[in-house]
């Protein structure tokens, strides 16, 4: 080979070395709808104050972002996911099967599952019966289960308006759909004598609930295109469209951060993100990202991820989460169950 030749094909290789390097740099986040406006927040900060890029964010739901997750090890894998609920332990046995056997679990706050509407309408009080009616696929009609046959609010409640059942809801993949059926649906029906003592979960096909994707911002455009609707989504998303929205009392709790924050309004959860621990060596970042998103300025009482919408944990939660990030401390299976 001659030298020009050579020296042409060292430099390539350097230049492919580098890029590798630098694309490395980059934390691959995946996760929750919900908790991707914070996310992003941390994200935008983090690489306008850090020596490192910002991060790569995908909101791909909480159950989407599992299954990449949990895909292995290496660079075609995220780093981090993001979750609006607990790792189940079939995700954590799937991850272990396939080689990510250390993931550290990072608790940031809590955020509540709002039932909210145009605020051209008048604020609804609903409890968790009703929703569970107006959107159950089966219910008992006359001690039997039949399909669904509720088509206005008013025929499940004389006092509620006469309004066309129709709700915007998250897909299958959803940690916030996760949520809802668990908070909701499971509580409400495992009372029910009409279905045996066990929880159900079926939501109606029959176009009164209408899959909206992952993308919540799309949920509160087509409830300012149809007023008589209902989304379902997180707190932060009702908390940035205070101006066009409002939201339902559930048992009548309102979704506010006092509420939320104790536990009192009945669909709250809590927020997370995973770490893959085995990334920390190849990413350098990740470790630095997750530092900065679990310090007080980020999750505190009076951090920045408040205003969006984040319920801050107490102080001695916060410090317990913080510092099992900065432990690094694995996550067992029977932490899940």
């Amino acid at each position: 080979m001659n030298r020009i030749l050579k020296t042409t094909a060292i430099a390539a290789a350097v230049m492919s070395v580098a890029t590798v390097a630098q694309a490395r740099e980059q934390v691959r986040i995946v996760g929750s709808s919900t908790v991707y406006p914070f996310a992003s927040y941390v994200a935008e900060e983090f690489g306008a104050t850090t020596e490192y890029p910002t991060p790569v964010i995908e909101s791909t739901g909480t159950g989407g972002g599992m299954r990449l997750f949990c895909n292995g090890v290496g660079d075609d894998t995220p780093d981090i996911t993001n979750a609006s609920r607990n790792m189940k332990p079939a995700e954590f046995e799937r991850c272990t099967e396939n080689g990510v056997t250390d993931i550290t679990e990072a608790f940031i706050g809590y955020d509540g599952i709002v039932f909210a509407q145009s605020a051209t309408n008048e604020a609804m009080n609903l409890t968790r019966e009703q929703l569970f009616l107006s959107l159950a696929a089966k219910v008992p009609v006359d001690g039997e289960l039949v399909d669904n046959p509720y088509t206005q609010w008013s025929d499940i409640d004389p006092s509620l308006p006469e309004r066309e059942i129709a709700v915007y809801g998250p897909p299958t993949t959803s940690g916030t759909r996760d949520a809802f059926e668990e908070l909701v649906m499971e509580a409400v029906s495992e009372d029910m004598p009409a279905y045996g003592g066990e929880a159900y979960t079926n939501i109606r096909s029959d176009g009164a609930f209408i899959d909206a994707g992952e993308n919540d911002n799309l949920i509160v455009q087509r409830l300012a295109e149809n007023t008589d609707a209902f989304g379902i989504f997180g707190y932060s998303f009702l908390e940035e469209n205070r101006d066009t929205l409002i939201g339902s009392s559930i048992d009548g709790v309102p979704p506010t951060p006092e509420a939320i924050g104790s536990g009192e309004y009945p669909v709250s959860r809590s927020l997370f993100f995973y770490i893959k621990n085995q990334h920390a060596d190849d990413v350098p970042a990740m470790y630095a990202y997750a530092k900065m998103f679990m310090s007080e300025k980020m999750i505190g009482d009076m951090g920045y991820l408040k205003p969006l919408g984040l319920i801050p944990a107490p102080q001695e939660v916060r410090e317990e989460a913080r510092q099992e990030v900065h432990n690094h401390e694995p996550i067992e299976l029977a932490d899940l169950k």
